[in-house]
């Protein structure tokens, strides 16, 4: 039978399969490094939430992050102790407090992420040749788009 040149047609759940084996992967091997100043997994995701979603009561952080209060407590103490969040009285409700993310937080998420970038570039450079570099970056988009869709 002669090639039409269409692409081969995978079922959705194959496709879902790959890429939730392979992205897992790839996620847990950059959260292995260490280049991040020492911050502990909830240390970082605290603070990756603040950058992302701004300021927040430690009530709050602890539900997005499914966590007790009392561990949210203790992460933030420690964050707040290291310079890198604020406390602020909420300007809503004086008695609660709202914890926002100080100059030293941002510049420990920045070194965070080019720590991580740089650990990717050095496996890309080393070990792909131009062509597949090209195809990872031709597949980049759509790995957003499906990020921002589920």
């Amino acid at each position: 039978m002669a090639e039409t040149g269409a692409p081969e047609q995978m079922a959705p759940d194959e496709v879902a399969g790959a890429l939730y084996l392979s992205v897992g992967l790839l996620v847990r091997r950059l959260r292995q490094g260490r280049a991040d100043g020492g911050l502990t997994m909830p240390e970082a995701s605290a603070l990756n939430r603040l950058d992302r979603g701004g300021p927040a009561s430690p009530s709050a952080l602890a539900r997005l992050e499914q966590i007790s209060p009392q561990s949210m407590g203790a992460t933030l103490a420690a964050l707040e102790g290291r310079g890198l969040i604020e406390r602020r009285a909420d300007p809503d409700d004086g008695r609660r407090a709202v914890m926002s993310l100080t100059e030293a937080g941002r510049a420990a998420i920045r070194s965070r992420r080019n720590a991580r970038a740089a650990r990717l570039a050095e496996a890309l450079a080393r070990d792909f040749s131009p062509a597949e570099l090209a195809r990872l970056r031709d597949v980049a988009p759509l790995i957003e788009r499906l990020a921002e869709r589920i």
